[in-house]
């Protein structure tokens, strides 16, 4: 027999995505939470699911349950990941939510999938990331977030305060100044520039790179503007020819280059006064798969 509610059941799935995403950093794994929750609903008998009055919010709650686990074993995979662990980089909203998002709502997405966020929520414990991406981000009151986290609405309501308080509160520059600064960028890297490159960066920039060991790149951060600048300069020089392509990358201005036909390195930056302080660059290609349709 069909399910009456499937439809409203699968309409779910752009919000499952949505709050997977951000609570993993990896859209890979965000697809696996949503296809366990789904395996989780057509689990139940039938009268199990006709007494839930809002599958809806029981989907949700068991995608959070589904990603607090993962994030309490995130740390025992990430020390047999091989070199640094960035967040799976994700090009504009379509391949996040299949359907165009709430003009209520665009602010906070966008700032909540940008790369300089995902990193500052990777860095705090799983009940505060659960906690404050479910009732900062995606609204839900604290009771409804005991119920996924286990703990006290109160509880809950400190570990988001406790987030929060990680998170930078300094003003950020708007897209089109971003866009500007990573305009700049990709010219000065292109012409080999090296001091047009170190004027772009904050004297302190930081630049990371994740390779998963699958594909060469630099194991360990690059700290300074000078030895950034020399650093992108003798890949320009040293690597193969690439094109460099100005994209969206998780809701900020970056860039991607692309080898023939095929997207090798995604670029993400965070701005600061007009200059660069961080550099992520995500050359693994499994988390480079959603990028296909980036290419020229």
């Amino acid at each position: 027999m069909t399910d009456p509610r499937l439809g409203a059941v699968i309409s779910e799935r752009r919000q499952l995505i949505n709050l997977a995403y951000r609570l993993l950093g990896s859209l890979a794994e965000a697809e696996d939470v949503v296809q366990e929750t789904y395996a989780r609903w057509y689990a139940l008998s039938e009268r199990q699911r006709r007494e839930i009055e809002r599958p809806g919010a029981w989907l949700n709650r068991v995608a959070g349950r589904i990603c607090l686990d993962l994030l309490g074993s995130a740390r025992a995979r990430r020390e047999q990941y091989v070199g640094e662990w960035i967040p799976e980089p994700v090009p504009a909203h379509a391949e996040l939510s299949g359907a165009p998002v709430d003009p209520a709502d665009r602010v906070t997405l966008d700032e909540s999938i940008g790369m300089a966020f995902l990193v500052v929520l990777d860095a705090m414990t799983p009940a505060e990331r659960v906690a404050f991406v479910l009732h900062d981000v995606f609204r839900y009151p604290f009771a409804e977030v005991a119920e996924i986290v286990g703990r006290t609405p109160a509880a809950c309501r400190q570990l988001a305060s406790s987030a929060r308080r990680r998170i930078d509160s300094a003003p950020c520059p708007t897209g089109a100044e971003r866009g500007e600064v990573v305009r700049d960028f990709k010219k000065a890297w292109e012409a080999s520039d090296i001091e047009a490159l170190v004027g772009l960066l904050d004297p302190t920039a930081i630049a990371t790179a994740d390779s998963g060991g699958l594909v060469p790149a630099f194991r360990e951060p690059i700290t300074g503007a000078a030895s950034i600048a020399h650093a992108w300069g003798e890949i320009a020089a040293r690597g193969p020819r690439v094109t460099l392509l100005e994209r969206t990358v998780n809701g900020q201005p970056g860039l991607v280059a692309q080898l023939g036909d095929t997207i090798v390195s995604v670029y993400a930056f965070d701005i600061a006064e007009g200059r660069i302080t961080r550099i992520w660059v995500i050359r693994n290609p499994e988390k480079l798969r959603h990028w296909a349709g980036a290419a020229q």
